[in-house]
């Protein structure tokens, strides 16, 4: 039975017709070789509340109460699972992306983004009447961020069917909720969707791996050293992964400054790759972003120690700008830093050695690096 999407109910769905949405991949498909005309139409699929997020950045400490703080930098972009689907599309993924967005100028203006400027297909997606879009405003200082979120759930009518009848695609990102499974996860397993469980902080407090049973049907679990440690009762991620192969295939640990760790239980292979040291800007949806680059290597079929080199560099360039969505790199900014990294004195050639595998696939690098591409508002009127 085909579970192909209907038409679009919202009238900003879709690019006008014979209108392309733009390109945002360097023109370089990472699933090229692969794909056969009985591919199912999305290479990842997404479920999740879109924030309206707005960044302060330039922080010299945190806010102190009673008193105004001025940060040197703003920036304002779509959050939320928007920062994951941005980053997908644009490492060149088919994404699609099923949520529920406000009717207020807010819900406009992430909707036009992600269709229009991100190519995200959003006709799994609906406007919800009356309903305003929730919105964080994160405070970056110290390498670290403060968060303050509002919103309401979304109205009831807003929800897509996808959430019981996900559409065909070769992976999906499942949000993992402590005793709250999704009717969708075991659906897509039996569709053969490749799942990649994301958690976030378990505010219950319990951290019982019990009550992730959406886990058991997913390829890899991809959460930080302290939600790793925590779920184990370990008191060190390395072996947290190892805990946690007991559960799903593919154990991988972010550690912050320190990369990442990873462990593939059906082959015995284990990898560890060190964080690239870059100028942070605004760490907001960096983890995001490192799903986004282990998901795209593993449909691309690399070596797991490839896929965990490709995350971290992901991530560690998103963190250079604001925001989670707007930060997130093509393959035109990951060209660019390979070919500036490699001119740059008193360079490491082993450990660059570890990205060489990218060169045959990067496109021609025609900015320089850094770059900085994110908006500072949410948008300026076109006579200014």
């Amino acid at each position: 039975m085909s579970t192909e999407p209907e038409a679009p109910q919202s009238p900003q769905a879709a690019a006008p017709s014979g209108e392309r949405p733009p390109d945002h991949s360097g023109c370089l498909d990472p699933l090229a070789a692969l794909r056969t005309p009985d591919d199912p139409p999305w290479d990842v699929h997404l479920t999740g509340t879109v924030f309206l997020d707005i960044i302060f950045t330039g922080l010299d400490s945190a806010p102190v109460r009673g008193t105004e703080s001025w940060a040197r930098g703003m920036g304002s972009s779509p959050g939320g699972v928007a920062n994951m689907a941005t980053a997908l599309a644009r490492l060149g993924l088919r994404t699609s992306l099923a949520a529920a967005f406000g009717d207020d100028h807010y819900g406009e203006y992430c909707w036009d983004t992600l269709a229009h400027g991100e190519g995200i297909d959003l006709r799994l997606s609906r406007t919800a009447s009356g309903w305003h879009s929730p919105v964080t405003v994160s405070m970056a200082y110290e390498g670290e961020r403060t968060m303050v979120s509002h919103g309401h759930e979304a109205p009831a009518d807003a929800a897509d069917n996808t959430l019981t009848r996900p559409p065909r695609a070769r992976s999906a990102i499942a949000p993992l909720t402590p005793g709250a499974p999704e009717p969708w996860v075991a659906q897509a397993a039996r569709q053969d969707t490749l799942l990649f469980a994301d958690v976030g902080w378990d505010d219950t407090g319990r951290w019982d791996l019990g009550g992730l049973t959406d886990l058991a049907h997913c390829e890899a679990f991809l959460p930080n050293a302290e939600e790793a440690m925590r779920y184990t009762r370990t008191e060190c991620p390395r072996a947290a992964a190892h805990a946690l192969t007991e559960h799903v295939p593919v154990a991988v640990v972010t550690l912050g400054a320190d990369g990442a760790y990873a462990v593939d239980s059906r082959t015995g292979e284990t990898a560890e790759v060190p964080a690239i040291a870059v100028e942070a800007l605004d760490p907001t949806g960096a983890g995001d972003v490192f799903v986004a680059g282990f998901v795209t290597g593993t449909l691309a079929g690399w070596p797991l120690a490839d896929r965990l080199a490709f995350a971290g560099l992901t991530a560690a360039l998103s963190v250079q700008e604001f925001g989670g969505s707007l930060s997130a790199p093509g393959w035109v900014e990951i060209a660019s830093w390979w070919q500036r990294v490699r001119t740059l004195p008193g360079q490491d050639l082993a450990a660059l050695r570890r990205y060489a595998f990218l060169e045959p696939l990067l496109p021609e690098a025609t900015r320089p690096w850094p770059l900085r591409r994110a908006v500072p508002t949410i948008g300026f009127g076109s006579g200014r």
